[in-house]
Parts: structure tokens; sequence; C-alpha cells
């Protein structure tokens, strides 16, 4: 039996020789609404068509501060006047949003988590494929680490510690879910890509400090290369970033924040990418629009995504058993 592809509007332009810039929308005015509507405004390869948010209010002041597009009362009134749509609503929505503009045949990105389960997460991939359409994920870490020369190493590491930690934010943002999918699916996702597989086994422990979620967790991770042991925090009284990954060369020790690092492996890792990558969220987003246009694959598909947001299931799983034992 064939497969049915719906054809998008951007294709369907082409079809008929229409060549045109994409035309972006946007669900979700919060912080990270604002910043991909700053980007695609300023990009000549789209165009930002507005926002769409339950707080109308939000959506107006968004697209006023970027000077383009239009506040929509709806979500739907927003898919018909786009080509693609870019989901950056409070992470508990992802996977509803994202389904919804799927089905309606609209290229996609969803800032992480794609999902809050593996099984959700792999279903919104599977249908991106049958309908013919980009999906892309949030996770533009992985360009980062791409720069750095961390994802060309000839080695597959054998350990990696990796503590992504920090206050409380001021204004309660992504309390909605777990540090889990908040901070730690970044290292969780930079793991499985470093080791090239999935994690058989998880096991973790955590603790709520200011939600009745996980504020800080704790997991030990076994992959078919090696193991993984990644601490994520939001409740730390102040801000790290930090990881260190073992080879059977030697090891490289890297601090983000002060951009210090150690390497004794014959590996060139860069630390300081601000002149080959100098805005990874521009970058992310430029390579979305690439995939649509056919100039190249995305290189944070869906399934990517997917596998992030499996792990995280796995380890938020395991930390709450932990916690009521």
């Amino acid at each position: 039996m064939s497969k049915v592809v719906r054809l998008g509007p951007v294709e369907a332009a082409r079809r008929g020789d229409v060549a045109r810039p994409v035309r972006v929308g946007l669900v979700g005015a919060g912080v990270f609404g604002g910043y991909h509507a700053s980007k695609f405004a300023a990009s000549g390869a789209a165009r930002l068509v507005g926002a769409y948010d339950p707080d109308a209010a939000a959506a107006t002041r968004l697209v006023s501060k970027v000077g383009e597009g239009e506040a929509f009362p709806s979500f739907e009134a927003l898919a018909d006047a786009c080509d693609a749509i870019v989901v950056a609503s409070p992470a508990s929505t992802h996977a509803m949003v994202a389904r919804k503009a799927l089905e309606a045949g609209r290229h996609t990105l969803v800032e992480k988590p794609l999902a809050l389960t593996g099984v959700e997460a792999r279903a919104l991939a599977r249908l991106a494929a049958d309908t013919g359409v980009v999906l892309q994920v949030g996770h533009q870490e992985r360009l980062v680490f791409a720069a750095m020369g961390l994802m060309s190493t000839p080695e597959r590491p054998r350990r990696i510690e990796a503590v992504r930690a920090g206050p409380r934010s001021p204004d309660g943002r992504c309390e909605d879910v777990s540090v889990v999918f908040d901070l730690m699916i970044h290292d969780l996702d930079l793991a499985a890509e470093l080791f090239g597989g999935e994690a058989s086994t998880a096991s973790a422990y955590g603790r709520s400090a200011h939600t009745e979620r996980l504020d800080e967790a704790t997991a030990e991770l076994v992959f078919p290369a090696g193991t993984a042991r990644l601490t994520a925090s939001r409740c730390a009284p102040a801000r790290r970033r930090q990881m260190r990954i073992d080879y059977p060369s030697g090891r490289v020790e890297i601090d983000f924040l002060t951009r210090e690092v150690i390497n004794d492996t014959p590996f060139d890792i860069r630390v300081d990418v601000s002149e080959t990558l100098p805005d990874p969220l521009k970058a992310a987003d430029e390579a979305f629009l690439a995939a649509i246009t056919g100039g190249a694959a995305s290189p944070i598909t869906g399934g990517v995504g997917a596998r992030a947001a499996g792990l995280a299931e796995l380890v938020e799983t395991s930390a709450a058993v932990a916690v009521a034992a």
C-alpha cells in the first residue's frame, strides 16, 4: 500500500513555480517565543505572519515588539495563514500543539521537550514522516557541540559526567514540567548522541523544592558504549554548567560558564565557538527553513527529539520510584 503524502503550502507553491519566503507562525508568546519571533522576522528566507497565544494581549505585545505579523484569535486561524509553525508554548502543551500542527500539514519546529513520553514523541515523529513535513526539535545545543568538535571525535566516550544547575527562575518559567524535562533533557540528548545509542537502564533520584515536581535530579544511565552521570537542578544557589567526557585516549573537562577546558586527548576541542557559531538559535531556525525548502536535512529531527523524550521519561520514572520508596 503506497503512502499518502499531503502537499504542504510551500511545496504546492513550488510545484506552481512560485518562489516566496516561508510563512512562519508562532504558538506561544513567552520568552522563547519572543526569541524565535525575532529570528524569523529578521530572516530573508521567512516572513513572520504572526502569533497565537491564549493570552491575546501577550501575542499582541510580541508582534508589536518585533514589528511584524499580527496576533491571531485561534490556532486554526494561524495555521491557515502559514506554511510552518513554531511551538514555543509551555512544555506540557508541546505534544498537543505539535500534533495539531502536523495534522494540519504544517512544517513544525517544537521547543524541547517534543513530548512528555517516549510513546507520544515517537508517534509525532512518525506522523511527520507520514505527512511529508519537517519536524524539528529545539535541541540546538547539539549544534554548539558540533562546532566545538565533540560530535566528530574518532572515539566514543567511556563515561560522561555533567552538571546543569541554577537558581529558580524568578517568573516560574518551565515549572509545568520536572527539572528532568526542563534542564536534564539537554544533557540526555547530548549523551545519547556522543555515545551513539539509547540507554538500556537508568537509576535516578531527586527531590522537590518549590514545585510538586522534581526540582533536582541525578541519574546514572548505561549506554552500549559507556555510562553517564547527569545532575540537573533549578534550586541551586548559583549557576553551574560543566561536563567531563572520558575517552579511551584521555579526558575533556569543560566549564561552559568560564569557558575553561582541560583536554589531554589528541582531539581539537574548541570551547569558544562565537566566531563559527555566533547565534545557535538563529542557526537552528535557519536550518529549519533550509529543511523546508529542500536546502538540507534538518540537523535536529523528530527522531532525535523522541529519543531525548524517551530517556527523560526513563529517568523521571526511576526518580519517582526512588522518591516514593
